[in-house]
């Protein structure tokens, strides 16, 4: 199986008046093509600037970092451009939703920057193919405020799915849902691994990585724990007793 993360004794320093803060500590961590990947701990734990190093929304101050294959540590601003486009995909808190434009508009933004722009036509067919993916393929004409939080936070992923990328990373992607529609979303990205997406998530909700299939623990800028996740939570099943426990409620009243 391709290997399409490895981290090699990453460092990461960051100077603070004369103070040097070591965010990551010789970090060493391989995911291969497929899994599905909770990336935990507490604030400062270093998970965040791990995200952003894996993302190559920043450098390490050392080690060597290969996506996909390519060795990404040492590459240029505009080359590290061209890989968080070709190769990434990103899946925030806050949706980060163009408010104006419809959930077709938004999902076509990432393809628009792209070096080999599709067509107009080619363009609308792949982010409808995206949404279809999600299951909003009937919204895509509404605006954000029209569709509600999961909804939104589907929009969102489909844009992250747009330029068909290695590497699917989510930044505590339910935090702002409720338990249900939280469930929901992490249904989405089951189902976008079990049809061989790779995902890294950070998230400090051990009831959210459960749904993952790998738990990576950090602390104080080291990995102190990499495990499986045993007793997996399935989303589909999840949410069919959270409709019993409902319906049972109603019942009562």
């Amino acid at each position: 199986m391709n290997t399409v993360i490895q981290l090699q004794d990453i460092h990461k320093t960051y100077r603070t008046g004369e103070v040097d803060v070591h965010a990551v500590r010789g970090v060493s961590l391989e995911i291969a093509q497929g899994e599905f990947v909770a990336l935990m701990g507490a604030s400062g734990s270093g998970k965040s600037t791990m995200m952003n190093i894996i993302g190559c929304l920043d450098r390490p101050t050392g080690g060597k970092y290969s996506l996909d294959g390519i060795d990404v540590s040492k590459l240029s601003r505009d080359e590290l451009a061209d890989i968080r486009n070709q190769k990434l995909g990103f899946v925030f808190q806050g949706f980060n939703l163009l408010a104006r434009t419809s959930a077709l508009e938004n999902v076509e933004l990432p393809m628009l920057y792209t070096r080999q722009r599709p067509a107009g036509a080619s363009l609308r067919e792949r982010a409808l193919k995206a949404l279809d993916t999600v299951g909003l393929g009937d919204r895509a004409g509404h605006k954000p405020n029209q569709l509600s939080g999961g909804q939104q936070q589907r929009v969102a992923i489909a844009r992250a799915l747009s330029n068909d990328p290695a590497l699917l990373l989510a930044d505590e992607p339910t935090g702002n849902l409720d338990t249900r529609t939280s469930v929901d979303i992490m249904g989405v990205f089951q189902k976008l691994n079990d049809q061989g997406m790779t995902i890294v998530m950070v998230t400090h909700e051990l009831d959210i990585a459960q749904y993952t299939k790998r738990m990576v623990v950090m602390r104080d800028g080291k990995v102190v724990g990499d495990t499986p996740v045993a007793n997996r939570l399935i989303a589909a099943n999840e949410l069919r007793r959270l409709q019993e426990e409902q319906k049972a409620v109603q019942l009562a009243d």
